[in-house]
């Protein structure tokens, strides 16, 4: 709809359990750019979808609280596991299945990235459609040695924390190999905005929460947002967009 991407958080959570099918179907109906959502590993190294490092947040039966770590359980346990969802936790090949879009993946867990490498190695298609993110700094570096064709991103909770890093946001980027940088709109000016542009980022902002939040990204000439109703943030940049230009009408999706 326009340069925009509008990314699903965890699929499209304000209105289905995160991390579910369910929700990453309903994020690809709002037509989304891309899905984000978190990978670990579980104790007998199979690759699965979640946030929390328990499952005791997203549990909707007793089967799944109080497990201890999530990734020190077997992925039969996780599955056996009833969540929010009904089920257990989605493995990291049923969700490339039963999506098409893009992918923005959060490495949880650095021992995830040899097992990722090996993935992609033998799942090229979703190598293509994969943005690998993370605050982890030196699992993206990893991930940049062992799988350099998938692209990368790094994430900020804002702009000071990014500036924290050694050589400031720029070294951060340097050192994650990233093309992608995610931060927090908070402190975040169009001077930067601009400087990360002319560095050949992509820039990437969150939260978008409310229709200021769309105000400020589309200020900012932001290359992507992730929020957790994805219609909705699509419906707030088709408004700020005419508000700046009554002329346009960018069409509904």
């Amino acid at each position: 709809m326009t340069g925009m991407l509008i990314v699903g958080h965890r699929g499209a959570m304000a209105h289905a359990p995160e991390n579910s099918l369910e929700s990453y179907a309903l994020a690809e109906e709002a037509g989304v750019d891309e899905i984000e959502l978190d990978v670990r590993l579980s104790a007998d190294e199979q690759l699965f979808l979640l946030h929390d490092a328990t499952l005791d947040r997203t549990a909707g039966a007793d089967s799944a609280r109080g497990l201890g770590p999530a990734g020190e359980l077997t992925m039969a346990r996780l599955q056996a596991a009833v969540l929010d969802s009904g089920r257990g936790v989605v493995s990291l090949p049923e969700m490339y299945d039963a999506t098409s879009t893009g992918i923005q993946l959060e490495i949880k867990a650095p021992e995830t990235v040899p097992h990722l490498a090996r993935f992609f190695a033998e799942h090229r298609a979703d190598a293509e459609r994969t943005v690998l993110m993370s605050f982890q700094e030196d699992a993206l570096r990893e991930a940049a040695r062992l799988m350099p064709q998938v692209r990368r991103g790094v994430i900020r909770k804002d702009l000071a924390t990014a500036d924290a890093f050694p050589g400031g946001w720029q070294g951060l980027v340097e050192h994650t190999r990233a093309q992608r940088i995610g931060i927090g709109l908070e402190g975040l000016t169009e001077e930067t905005a601009q400087q990360i542009r002319d560095h050949g980022l992509e820039l990437h902002v969150w939260p978008m929460r409310t229709l200021e939040n769309m105000r400020d990204a589309v200020r900012l000439q932001a290359d992507g947002t992730t929020a957790d109703d994805p219609a909705l943030a699509m419906r707030w940049l088709r408004e700020v967009l005419e508000e700046s230009d009554p002329s346009r009408r960018v069409p509904s999706v």
